[in-house]
Parts: structure tokens; sequence; C-alpha cells
């Protein structure tokens, strides 16, 4: 005799079965099968060792910059293409409608919101730490010996790459929110941007306001002379980097709340 299995079952046994291993396999597949996200994913890694060859060919450093700061330059523009990445991961998916398949194989939301934000942190994370010790070894080696503070590498390199980590999150975050990557990508680099234009703006708050932006830690990290308290708020660089941990930890669980509750 054969048994039938009930109405649900089947759906019931493939929320059981499809984990998070599952679906960060799902969502690295994906990942690295996109043109566009592979591209500006390598364009961010190789930006900051560009600058610092840039720096020390031209001789444009300050000179009261230090070598570290100034090796990395353009790791800002690197820092947004990390934002950027975040955004394209998940609205690329809403501009095709493959999120619709993605939400089939991995029926709970919070499991794909978890693997797409493991996914960018971790690449952004290793490709940052890789790219700009890389840019500080280059920026030390061609940069006049002894004419610039050397400033301290460490830790402030694993710092610099967990503020690429939580950009990508937090394009992430906005790019679930807003559903169109034009959209989410203009939006992303404002969050990164308008603090530090506006901080001013709000008085004793400008060192809440202006710090609050992944683009502050960072400067802050590189320990670059342009890291003013009027441009990034007068929080130190860790705590400046907790504050905007918690801050896109925050706009992440508002895209989580809003992806569970429309449709696809």
């Amino acid at each position: 005799m054969t048994v039938l299995d009930r109405p649900g079952t089947n759906r019931e046994t493939q929320r059981k079965r499809t984990g998070f291993p599952e679906a960060f396999a799902y969502e690295w597949i994906k990942f690295r099968s996109v043109r566009s996200t592979v591209w500006t994913t390598a364009a961010a890694a190789a930006l900051p060792v560009v600058g610092a060859v840039f720096v020390a060919a031209t001789g444009s450093l300050q000179p009261d910059d230090t070598v570290l700061g100034g090796s990395l330059t353009l790791s800002v523009v690197a820092q947004m293409l990390a934002a950027v990445v975040g955004a394209l991961v998940v609205t690329g998916e809403y501009s095709s409608g493959t999120i619709r398949t993605t939400f089939a194989a991995v029926p709970r939301r919070g499991t794909v919101l978890a693997a797409k934000a493991t996914l960018v942190a971790g690449v952004m994370y290793v490709l940052a730490l890789l790219s700009c010790s890389l840019a500080y070894l280059v920026g030390d080696a061609l940069l006049p010996q002894g004419r610039y503070a050397q400033g301290e590498p460490l830790p402030a390199l694993f710092g610099i790459a967990a503020s690429f980590a939580v950009a990508a999150v937090l394009g992430l975050a906005v790019g679930i929110l807003v559903r169109h990557s034009a959209g989410a990508v203009t939006t992303v680099i404002g969050l990164l941007l308008l603090p530090s234009l506006f901080g001013p703006l709000f008085g004793d708050a400008e060192r809440w306001v202006a710090g609050v932006s992944p683009t502050a830690a960072l400067e802050k990290l590189t320990q670059t002379s342009e890291a003013t308290a009027d441009a990034v708020g007068s929080l130190g660089p860790w705590p400046s980097l907790l504050l905007v941990a918690a801050c896109t930890a925050a706009v992440a669980s508002a895209a989580l709340l809003l992806l569970r509750r429309r449709d696809a």
C-alpha cells in the first residue's frame, strides 16, 4: 500500500534540510558567476595598491601624513566599491527575478540574509586585509625613507579590513531595502559620504554624526592627516568602528524585518 505524504510535508522537509551551509554554498556560486560582482570586487581589491604606487610616483603625500595613510589614499574609494558589491549581490537578483528561486530553495529568509552577509563580509575582509597590507608594503618601499612618519599598521590593518566588511554588509542591507541597483548604489554611497559633510551642522553631536560612516572609521584607522574631527568626528578609530558596526546591524535588522514581510 502506498502511503501518501500529507500536504506540506515535503516543504517542511526542505525547510529542515536547507540550512545555512547549503544557503552559503548557493550564494558563493551566484557570487562568482555574476560578472559585475566579480569585476567590482576585483577593482575594490586592486585600488589600494594602485593608490600606493600613484602617491609614491607623484610625490603627492603631505608632509604631515603617514606612510600608512598615504599608501592607503584610495582605500576610501575601494571601500565604496565594497559597499556597491554588497548592494549588487541582492539587487541583481531582484532585477532578474532569481530572488524567487533563492527563496524557493531556502524558504527561511533570515538564513538567506545571513548567508549573503557572511559571504560579502568574509570576502571583503580577506581581500581588504591582503590588499591594504600589500599597499602599505609597496608604499613603504617606494616612499623616501625617514621623510614621513611611519604610522602604526598593526592592529590598524585588521580594523581597516573590518571597515570594508561592514561597508559591504551595509550595502547588502540597503540593497534589500531599495531592491533597485541604481537606487541602492546611490543610497549607500550617500550614507558613506553625507555624515562627514553634515556633521558640523549638529554642534556637540558632531562627533557621533560625522563618525557614523564606515568611511570615517576607515580614515581614522589609516591615520591619514585628513581625518580631522571636523570631517570624521572626534571619536577614536576603534570606538568609531564599533559605532559604525552597531548602526549597520540596525539597518540590517530593518532589512530582515522588511524581507520577511513583503513578497519577493
